[in-house]
């Protein structure tokens, strides 16, 4: 790509809970080039096609590190987490990127020993990784293709990430608070139309609510209030975009009597009034 070129895309169809990817792209920097500081909402990957660059980034303790980085290396960027990054004078660099999250992903990538302490991605494996980036240019290259196509090469790429990372570590996997999880998220998927509540999700799973709260944080980054939140503005935008039903019926489908508190909910995720939401995501645009 000649300097300074940048393509991406963005993935709108944010209703998916497992695995989604949020953006992707590639970009060929100029000479110093640099983005940052800032915060991401969700994962961040970038692969480093050519040249080479600096990573300036904060662990997990919050302490200042600086990467160096280049050709065949990637970094991650954890939601959160402040982030500088800088192309090389000399040698700027060229690298694709994949923005995603998921209900899983913190555990997945921490199995991989990808964490904020361990951000950078080395291969112990050229054939996975040739596949990981073939997967990555890919949902560049196709991003017409239906949801269901993109999501099927996210998860792709996501296992070519994981099997190819250089220090994967062993799962301490607790069966017993998996269970609870499963439960909790089936008893949400199955009751988030109704008045339902973080004591009744808690209650489903068979635990207390203090102890619920600090499992099901631990396995999904996210308190209960706030996926179940998330979740039914999910089931939301679906609504708005998908028929005609007016915005106080839309708040009502998804668990929220009262307009007024469905619409301060929504702005509060996605940033914008479900009116305005559904104007810039009208079908046909």
């Amino acid at each position: 790509m000649p300097a300074h070129e940048l393509e991406f895309s963005t993935f709108p169809h944010a209703h998916y809970v497992d695995l989604m990817p949020y953006q992707y792209g590639r970009e060929q920097c100029e000479p110093g080039h640099a983005f940052g500081p800032a915060r991401r909402s969700h994962y961040l990957f970038h692969y480093i096609i050519s040249g080479r660059g600096l990573l300036m980034t904060t662990d997990g303790s919050g302490a200042k590190t600086d990467h160096r980085l280049g050709e065949g290396e990637g970094f991650l960027i954890f939601p959160s987490q402040v982030n500088t990054y800088v192309a090389d004078l000399d040698e700027p660099w060229e690298y694709i990127w994949v923005e995603f999250d998921g209900i899983r992903v913190k555990d997945d990538l921490e199995r991989a020993g990808l964490t904020p302490s361990s951000p950078i991605y080395r291969s112990q494996s050229s054939e996975l990784r040739g596949r990981m980036v073939d997967e990555m240019r890919y949902l560049i290259s196709n991003r017409d293709a239906s949801p269901l196509h993109l999501i099927g090469h996210t998860y792709l790429l996501f296992d070519y990430l994981l099997r190819s990372a250089a220090n994967p570590v062993e799962p301490q996997a607790n069966r017993l608070q998996a269970f609870y999880i499963n439960e909790a998220l089936a008893y949400i998927r199955e009751h988030y139309q109704g008045d339902v509540s973080v004591e009744d999700i808690a209650h489903h799973a068979g635990l207390n609510r203090s102890y619920f709260g600090k499992v099901f944080k631990a396995a999904t980054g996210k308190s209960p209030q706030q996926y179940l939140i998330g979740y039914r503005m999910s089931k939301a935008t679906e609504l708005l975009k998908l028929t005609a039903l007016p915005v106080s019926e839309v708040g009502r489908a998804v668990g929220y009597p009262n307009q007024l508190h469905f619409s301060r909910a929504f702005k509060g995720v996605y940033g914008v009034s479900p009116r305005e939401w559904r104007r810039q995501n009208a079908q046909g645009q």
